[in-house]
């Protein structure tokens, strides 16, 4: 009785590693590929879900669906005008062909490095066919206002006739080309960074900055003679609100003493010794006050109603 429950386990053993070994899964995201010593078997399976292979013979590699990332190393490239730059690059791809991608390049690792060749190169190419004014620049946007002081400057600011999008649109176009045959697809590529190598970048930051310094005394120059004239027109307007102003209160003054003179003259005829009494009046309050000592001769006018009142 052991012998045989011995026997049951044993098969049960074996019926659930066959199981276990002939059976696996296929998540959305892969695509399998079985291979039978080495050799791959049948079409590319890419339905998720429960499958079945031949146990401990067959095995299935799996692929991933998704976008993949490439990101190159940053490369010294030459121009066409001899300016050597650094070259940032990254693409994205994805496997379109399990079973020819197995065949070609067997996994990740070595479509990654046969993109470095294809990618690296054509780069390369496509940047020594330019100039590097058309590396940098995508339109024929007009650049500040800055004055050319040498034939490079000059240069730099001439139109372009291809531009940076062109050039990754050509780098992207021959790449395909030469991935189209290992079960690959390029989706994107671009330039991820350009700059200048190390011996010269300083010389082209000094230029640069050296140029925004011209750019901005430009501006604080225009924006001062802006200020004189704006200082200049307020001062002018002022002199001429203040000359109006006094002419109108000379005006007034004038009219007004007019008018008193013209009253004073009308008092006068009415009764001329009243107003000489009153003139003198004020006269006297005018030229004295409680603390003030006056001495007169005799014979001064301001005391004569002082005589006649005795």
């Amino acid at each position: 009785m052991s012998n045989r429950t011995s026997l049951l386990l044993v098969i049960a053993v074996v019926v659930v590693l066959v199981l276990s070994s002939g059976g696996y899964t296929v998540d959305e995201t892969q695509q399998i590929i079985i291979t039978q010593f080495g050799r791959p078997v049948g079409e590319a399976i890419t339905e998720p879900g429960l499958h079945f292979k031949i146990p401990f013979i067959q095995v299935a590699n799996r692929f991933d669906k998704r976008f993949l990332e490439w990101d190159g190393d940053a490369n010294q490239v030459p121009t066409r005008d001899r300016r050597f730059i650094w070259v940032d690059t990254y693409a994205r791809w994805k496997i379109i062909d399990p079973l020819k991608f197995f065949e070609r390049l067997r996994d990740e690792l070595g479509a990654q490095s046969r993109l470095d060749d294809i990618l690296d190169g054509e780069t390369r190419n496509a940047i020594a066919r330019h100039d590097l004014v058309e590396v940098v620049r995508s339109t024929n946007r007009p650049p500040d206002e800055v004055e050319v002081e040498s034939e490079e400057e000059e240069a730099i600011l001439e139109q372009i006739e291809t531009g940076r999008a062109t050039i990754v649109a050509e780098v992207l176009e021959s790449a395909q080309e030469r991935t189209a045959d290992l079960g690959i697809e390029l989706i994107d590529f671009q330039l991820k960074r350009i700059n200048y190598v190390a011996e010269v970048q300083q010389d082209v930051f000094a230029r640069m900055i050296a140029e925004r310094n011209r750019v901005a005394e430009r501006y604080r120059s225009e924006g001062e003679g802006e200020a004189a004239r704006i200082r200049g027109e307020g001062e002018r307007d002022l002199k001429r609100i203040q000359s109006e102003a006094y002419r109108t209160a000379q005006e007034m003054q004038g009219e007004a003493d007019a008018e008193a003179t013209g009253v004073y003259a009308e008092a006068y005829n009415r009764d001329a010794s009243f107003y000489a009494f009153m003139k003198s009046l004020e006269t006297l309050e005018a030229t004295a006050d409680s603390d003030s000592t006056l001495i007169l001769s005799t014979d001064t006018e301001l005391l004569e109603y002082l005589k006649k009142a005795q």
